[in-house]
């Protein structure tokens, strides 16, 4: 283990508790805004159902929330610190008897309450990295651009969180990631390539893992190229070192030399060549050789970089102070093929550190062994694993003995498998994605469907009044109006897809996913369409509300889940640290949250 500083205080489990459960108070009421499909939302009334105020009441307050949250800092607080005995007061906020909303501005604060950032549950990252550091330096190289071979989101994540688990990996002295959910292998690539790492990359698609060899075939290509590069700004700072260095070597050689003829004129003159080598040596050259290793030790784990071509030490001295030996007989030749010999291990050795892609699709249950011949002492990490991969990373994390360390950053909520959600449905399914501690299981605690797909979208990307496309959500529920009334059809099975956005009106719209429904759009005049448009359109500014109302909710069904897994956590005998960090900007990437967990040293 590298020399570093205890990890951050986090939380423990009672405390968690209490913020899961005024989360749940809150959510028992709100989730009926979550739990609303706007396709439906014509058909089955929606507005009226859960809201009792006029939209543009909704939108301006809406509006107004954001503008104090463009307020300076000192003026935010002050005005949340005056509201700060509402957001409890939960009658305030919706009506006792109907449970309909009555307050947006409280509605709203009381969602910014309990979102991840403001309940305070998360550990900076920039405070776990100089914990898990320590005293060493930070790994960073100005000429790797990995925006060039990845997107610019990518790149933010994949530069984040290797960052991070290379550092974990220092911290618990493991060499070997386990990439879950790898994809095209971009995190995979980037560890082992930068940080030297030994990456298993499984994925469950064998069309990624195909891809993924070749993307780290030229990865790799990329990386030679840089490599070459940085070797040449490297010896050119070593020269120009040398040069430097040669100057003060002579004034301290002379010196020395000085100093030994002074010391006694008698010894000087009984002194051989090698007495006075010997002394130089433990004076001089050690401190070179000091230098030396300053330079030379240039992290092996950091770009696989060397010096291959650096200078000897003999460079490094003056001229005839060192006496002839039987490696300096060596012919050139000689040299020159133990040269290409150390080379060709040390390619070897860098092949090693190269990923493998492998492909299986993952359950709770997987072996690993079985995936991974030479599995050993190991970190499993997942950057955006889709749906249940997310909860199965953790459980395989504390049931393999192999694995000490975790870091997982999940997405695609709405993919997740609930436990209560259908509780009158035979299954044979025994592990969940959700719920996953003992506190939610004991309340049977159901998210659904449509408030996980709401728990996507992204609060920190979305305007106030401008964000979501409300002419294609709107076009979409006034279809389902038709297709209700019009075919008698009120549930469908079928999607109607992107089809907006290849449509040149709301007809055409109609028209085209009639056909991609399998029902007769013939049977529907344009004036029938039409007259649907009309009927709905002075109502559009409903669903706009709505849908905005939903995306204010939206970071708390994500800390329900957060916190559930965060929880389940904590509930392990064996996990000696864990904690929530906020690894990614969430402008860049929206889901920017990472559950991470260290085991118990055996």
């Amino acid at each position: 283990m590298a020399a570093s500083g205890p990890l951050p205080v986090t939380q423990d489990l009672s405390t968690l508790h209490a913020k899961l459960q005024g989360l749940l108070r809150f959510l028992t009421e709100a989730l009926s805004i979550s739990s609303a499909h706007t396709v439906d939302f014509y058909t089955e009334s929606v507005w009226e159902q859960v809201v009792d105020l006029p939209p543009e009441t909704v939108l301006a307050a809406l509006r107004s929330a954001a503008e104090a949250e463009a307020q300076p800092s000192e003026a935010r607080l002050q005005v949340e610190a005056e509201s700060g005995s509402d957001i409890t007061d939960f009658p305030k906020i919706f009506c006792e008897t109907s449970q309909k909303l009555v307050s947006v501005e409280a509605f709203a604060l009381a969602a910014k309450y309990y979102s991840v950032q403001n309940l305070g549950i998360c550990t900076p990252f920039e405070q776990l990295l100089v914990a898990l550091r320590g005293n060493q330096k930070q790994r960073t190289d100005e000429n790797v651009k990995p925006d060039e071979f990845m997107n610019l989101k990518k790149s933010h994540e994949v530069q984040a969180m290797s960052e991070l688990i290379s550092s974990v990996a220092d911290y618990c002295g493991i060499k070997q990631i386990i990439d879950l959910g790898s994809g095209k292998g971009y995190l995979s690539s980037f560890l082992s390539l930068k940080y030297g790492l030994k990456v298993y990359g499984i994925d469950s698609s064998n069309t990624n893992t195909h891809g993924a060899e070749e993307r780290n075939r030229k990865l790799k290509k990329y990386w030679k190229v840089y490599r070459r590069r940085s070797k040449l700004d490297v010896n050119r700072l070593a020269l120009q070192m040398t040069k430097e260095r040669k100057v003060q070597d002579e004034i301290k050689f002379k010196a020395d030399i000085e100093g030994v003829c002074n010391s006694s004129t008698a010894n000087q003159e009984k002194m051989s060549t090698s007495d006075f080598l010997q002394d130089f040596s433990g004076s001089v050259i050690s401190n070179i050789r000091k230098q030396m290793e300053n330079l030379h030790v240039y992290s092996h784990r950091e770009e696989n970089l060397c010096f291959e071509n650096a200078f000897s030490l003999r460079d490094l001295l003056p001229i005839n102070a060192i006496e002839p030996t039987s490696s300096s007989h060596i012919p050139k030749r000689k040299m020159s093929e133990a040269n290409k010999e150390r080379r060709k291990m040390t390619s070897k050795s860098n092949e090693s550190n190269i990923y493998s892609p492998l492909t299986s699709f993952i359950t709770a249950d997987s072996e690993l062994h079985d995936i991974i011949k030479d599995l050993e002492d190991c970190l499993m990490v997942g950057l955006h694993t889709c749906g249940d991969l997310a909860p199965n990373t953790l459980r395989i994390f504390t049931s393999k003995s192999e694995i000490k360390g975790v870091c997982s950053v999940g997405c695609c909520y709405h993919l997740l498998s609930e436990e209560f959600e259908n509780p009158h449905k035979e299954c044979t399914q025994e592990k969940w994605g959700f719920p996953m501690c003992h506190y939610l299981k004991e309340e049977r605690w159901c998210c659904g469907r449509n408030a996980r797909m709401s728990a996507c979208l992204a609060l920190e990307r979305v305007a106030v009044g401008q964000g979501l496309p409300t002419e294609s959500l709107f076009y979409r529920a006034v279809l389902q109006d038709i297709i209700k009334d019009c075919y008698g059809i009120t549930k469908c099975d079928r999607h109607v897809g992107k089809i907006y956005s290849k449509s040149s009106s709301f007809l055409d719209y109609v028209r085209k996913s009639l056909k991609k429904l399998g029902l007769d759009e013939s049977k529907l005049p344009e004036r029938i369409i039409m007259d649907y448009y009309e009927k709905y359109k002075p109502r559009m500014n409903e669903l706009e509300a709505f849908n905005m109302l939903k995306v204010v909710l939206a970071p708390c069904i994500e800390t329900l889940i957060l916190l559930d897994r965060l929880c389940y956590l904590k509930e392990q005998d064996d996990i000696a640290w864990s904690a929530l960090v906020k690894l990614f900007d969430p402008v860049k990437s929206p889901r920017c949250y990472a559950i991470i967990a260290l085991k118990k040293q055996q």
